[in-house]
């Protein structure tokens, strides 16, 4: 059996890995405790029996989510032997990809993977379900190779095409501008894109801190590390999350460029 006291996420060797030398220049007290590593931890520790799906589902309890979906109707049926890319904005940067991982993996019995941060893959639950991306190091030269094999894969693919959790615009709450990668991948692989709307938010202080990093510190996303403190903050709601019709893949024709094409169906989305 494991060592109860062994740490599943540890924040010096995740900095060490990421930082080199330089990781001893952050004052790594503060920083576990905005990531709450011992309650991250002793969850992790409860719950080291589960993988997946399963291991999803049981972190929706956790946090004691109430997810109110629509537009069920809208899903594919999982029996149609064809292969779907779900899209979706990430207004929470953490949890709502824990609650639609959730509900895609229950529906499609687990066939589907992530494109995620790979620090993320530090979570031993969510890491078979997940094709790590880190695009901050070395391994981002091997970013188009991971999304090459994920949609090859005989797997659904789960995407939020902004790569970052949605800020403050004007008083809105809104993704940034989505990338079009996977217009050009569904098209290529024949994929049917399935749009989604997850509604939430953080906190005011978020972002505050997001938008002052993104003006002015944007080689490194600080406010990241504040996503797991929001994640304790949004426990006991109730999240509306709607399920738009499928777009066939036939649509992304040729005239509109790719990013055009991703805008359309990040505009559909907000449109839910």
């Amino acid at each position: 059996m494991a060592d109860i006291t062994q740490n599943t996420v540890d924040v010096d060797d995740i900095l060490r890995s990421k930082m080199g030398s330089k990781a001893r220049f952050v004052p790594t007290g503060w920083l576990k405790r905005i990531v709450h590593q011992d309650e991250v931890n002793a969850y992790l520790w409860e719950s080291r029996h589960l993988t997946g799906v399963e291991w999803l589902t049981d972190c929706v309890r956790y946090l004691d989510m109430k997810l109110d979906i629509r537009g069920e109707e809208n899903f594919p049926a999982k029996d149609d032997g064809r292969l779907y890319t779900f899209v979706s904005n990430h207004p929470l940067g953490g949890i709502d990809g824990v609650a639609l991982g959730s509900i895609i993996g229950r529906r499609y019995d687990g066939n589907f993977r992530y494109l995620v941060n790979d620090i993320l893959m530090n979570l031993p639950g969510l890491a078979p379900l997940c094709i790590p991306i880190n695009k901050t190091g070395k391994q981002s030269r091997d970013f188009p190779a991971m999304v090459e094999a994920g949609f090859s894969s005989q797997h659904h693919m789960l995407m939020f095409p902004a790569g970052l959790c949605s800020r403050k615009i004007d008083g809105q709450i809104h993704d940034l501008p989505w990338t079009k990668t996977f217009i050009s991948k569904s098209v290529k692989t024949q994929r049917d894109v399935v749009p989604i709307h997850f509604e939430g938010q953080n906190s005011e202080r978020f972002y505050r801190l997001a938008n002052f990093c993104d003006r002015h510190i944007k080689k490194v996303n600080i406010a990241m590390l504040f996503l797991v403190d929001e994640m304790y903050k949004n426990v006991h709601k109730t999240f509306r999350v709607t399920i738009g019709k499928p777009i066939p893949w036939q649509t992304f024709d040729k005239s509109k460029t790719p990013m055009e094409w991703a805008k359309f169906v990040q505009d559909r989305v907000y449109e839910l």
